[in-house]
């Protein structure tokens, strides 16, 4: 009858597990509080899934417009450079070899 536990033991040992299950449940409501809602999180997915598709239709008119400057570029001064340069260099060149 000695390694049976009293009224009392018995009592403190309810209070503990009740204190240790509330402290649970404690946990548990914190965590639920830092856990983001469905509706939210669908929502900023949709948000960064329309960021990313502006930033890649930017990206491309970006990629154009690199595409159209050089595009000026070798039209509007590489090639008449070249045109005034090149009878320059064959006159040299050609008058040079008369003399």
């Amino acid at each position: 009858m000695t390694d049976e536990p009293t009224l009392g033991e018995i009592a403190r040992r309810f209070e503990d597990r009740l204190a240790d299950v509330r402290e649970d449940i404690q946990q548990l409501g914190r965590r639920m509080d830092d856990k983001v809602d469905q509706r939210v999180y669908d929502l900023r997915h949709e948000a960064l899934a329309t960021r990313v598709t502006t930033l890649e239709a930017l990206r491309e008119k970006d990629a154009e417009r690199i595409v159209a400057t050089r595009r000026w570029l070798i039209g509007a001064v590489i090639v008449p450079v070249i045109g005034i340069l090149l009878p320059v260099i064959l006159l040299l060149t050609l008058g040079a070899g008369s003399s």
